[in-house]
């Protein structure tokens, strides 16, 4: 990849308008019985006529091989080296709502789960509870008391929740509770180097008091922990690429994500409607949008194909009033692959179209995994996709004599 120091040099501010369309977990994996993906199953007429006039290609969040968390995997479509740019799921999941984050607080981000008569996780995400029913817990869980630690317990969104610990010397070196898997235990907060036993202690006071209190909440009678971190400091997109950015997102982790590179984040209602609603009203005013859909993924990680199948076709349906803007570039992707088969985050390349006059079509039809294998992009690093999109938005000058 560039570094965001050349592209700082060569990136120039022109009126033109990118929009950045994520559906997460997009990729996918075909059935047994169709051999066909979740995207090559949905009906998709207006993605597919977009990809007859753009160009398609596949791309790796972070490397080939490597399952990215939705963290890195956003860093990459921005243009950011995730590896570099280290930034916990705590930290984004805490200022996605709103959390007035302290230098440092260490956030957590956590899962309400249920837990069987042996301690063993049966549902990493208790049925994804109501969002009331998360409020009614934080409550009660805000109400726990660790000496020397000032605790914030905050709802996020269904079965989601922040965890912030105020307090000297804490430290975000601490491992994840939770396993990622059923039917293990949830794992003690481990200290990842010395200076962290005192905040992983606190972890573990937390969480022995929370099965305590939740002992008679079902189903969500335990908590689980990941993305122990602090506020880390990230090169903001307005100085480094030179555009007025911003995010319209309704779930909280990718709000975070999003303030803490600087973008404008804009109030918006929960469906890919309201968020077109939320572009039309604000498209003036920005020069770069990054627009994010949800649904995709959630139904990818409940192991729903036909659910994510129409998740794909209700954003295809509606593609017309983001088209109908016209966007200099418009580029459809994902931040990750997420199979309904695997019922998880994967290490398969994700698809990727771009849309502009200034492209070269290529002879792509269609817009698919199989389709993009074939596409003009080939197989590229995500990090290279924001070079790509100024490019075609003539925001770039020429690099070097």
């Amino acid at each position: 990849m560039i570094d965001l120091a050349i592209l700082k040099e060569i990136a120039v501010r022109t009126p033109t308008k990118i929009v950045l369309l994520v559906l997460d977990g997009l990729g996918g994996l075909p059935l047994q019985e169709t051999g066909k993906t979740e995207l090559e199953t949905a009906r998709t007429p207006n993605l597919d006529r977009l990809a007859v006039g753009g160009i398609c290609g596949l791309s790796d969040p972070v490397s080939p091989g490597i399952t990215p968390g939705s963290g890195p995997a956003h860093l990459s479509l921005f243009g950011y080296d995730p590896v570099r740019f280290l930034v916990g799921r705590g930290v984004l999941e805490a200022l996605g709502i709103d959390f007035d984050l302290h230098q440092g607080d260490v956030a957590a981000r956590g899962n309400f789960c249920t837990t069987d008569e042996n301690g063993l996780i049966t549902d990493r995400r208790a049925g994804r509870i109501t969002t009331a029913k998360n409020i009614e817990l934080c409550r009660m869980l805000n109400q726990i008391k660790i000496a020397g630690i000032e605790l914030f317990v905050l709802p996020v969104k269904e079965h989601r929740l922040a965890v912030v610990f105020r307090g000297r010397g804490l430290s975000g070196e601490v491992q994840d509770t939770d396993p990622q898997q059923t039917g293990l235990l949830p794992r003690k907060a481990a200290p990842l180097s010395p200076d962290a036993e005192k905040m992983a202690a606190a972890a573990n006071e937390f969480l022995l008091r929370a099965r305590s209190a939740l002992m008679d909440s079902h189903p969500a009678n335990m908590v689980l922990l990941r993305g122990f971190s602090r506020r880390p400091s990230l090169p903001q997109m307005s100085e480094v690429l030179k555009l007025s950015p911003a995010a319209i997102a309704a779930y909280p982790m990718y709000r975070g994500l999003a303030r803490l590179m600087g973008m404008q984040v804009l109030d918006t209602g929960s469906t890919f409607a309201d968020e077109l609603d939320t572009l039309a009203r604000h498209w003036q005013g920005h020069d770069f949008f990054y627009v994010h859909v949800k649904q995709t993924d959630s139904a990818g990680e409940d192991g729903d194909f036909d659910r994510k199948v129409r998740a794909i076709e209700e954003v295809d349906a509606l593609l017309p009033r983001l088209i109908r803007l016209n966007p200099d570039v418009l580029i459809v992707t994902g931040d990750h692959s997420t199979p309904a088969v695997l019922k998880g985050h994967s290490w398969h390349p994700v698809p990727i179209l771009l849309h502009s006059k200034h492209c070269r079509p290529d002879k792509t039809r269609e817009f698919s995994e199989s389709a993009c294998l074939e596409g003009g992009l080939g197989r590229m690093p995500a990090t290279d996709i924001m070079p790509l999109a100024m490019a075609n938005a003539l925001k770039l000058n020429k690099f070097g004599a």
